[in-house]
């Protein structure tokens, strides 16, 4: 019997999906709108992402222009950006917020990179964790006979395969996010 593999990689593309997210986060001296995804700014009584509140563009290579919808929010916007605690400077006008991005600093880069390799070993004791749901789900159907030893370890390989390919990408984007943080 074929084990199905199908659950096996939605959860690893979740895996990668979730470093991708992780890694968005991670600044990189260049102006990056995605570094403010996960901001929410108090509009209204309610706490909506930026990108709700706002238009966000790039002035330059260093520099994002906040323009909210609603002029009375720039205060709001640059609180919530305030308190991430992202490494950034901020400047309110009357067209709305400039987020300024600083050059990254030897020491920074390096602090950077530590915490992308630290992202990717979480995501890797992930993919080990969901490598191992599969096994013991192997495991069992080979005991409740719905499978022979043979088919068992055939698909414990494929499964192996699944998870060493997933490790191949999980390190190309950490390879990515090295490149991005050293350039």
């Amino acid at each position: 019997m074929a084990y199905d593999f199908k659950v096996l990689k939605e959860k690893v593309k979740g895996v990668e999906e979730w470093l991708k997210k992780e890694y968005t986060g991670l600044r990189t001296g260049v102006a990056s709108p995605s570094i403010l995804d996960g901001i929410l700014v108090e509009s209204y009584g309610a706490r909506l992402p930026i990108n709700q509140v706002a238009n966000i563009g790039i002035e330059d290579a260093r520099v994002i222009r906040i323009s909210p919808w609603d002029k009375s929010q720039s205060k709001a916007i640059e609180k919530a950006i305030m308190v991430a605690n992202l490494g950034i400077s901020l400047s309110v006008d009357d067209k709305g917020v400039r987020v300024f991005f600083p050059e990254l600093t030897t020491e920074r880069r390096g602090l950077l990179i530590k915490t992308a390799k630290a992202k990717l070993e979480d995501a890797r004791v992930n993919l080990r964790g969901i490598r191992e749901e599969v096994w013991g789900d192997i495991q069992i159907k080979e005991k409740e006979g719905k499978m022979t030893e043979d088919e068992k370890f055939r698909n414990k390989n494929d499964m192996q395969k699944v998870v060493d390919e997933a490790n191949k990408a999980l390190e190309v984007l950490l390879e990515k996010k090295e490149k991005e943080i050293n350039s």
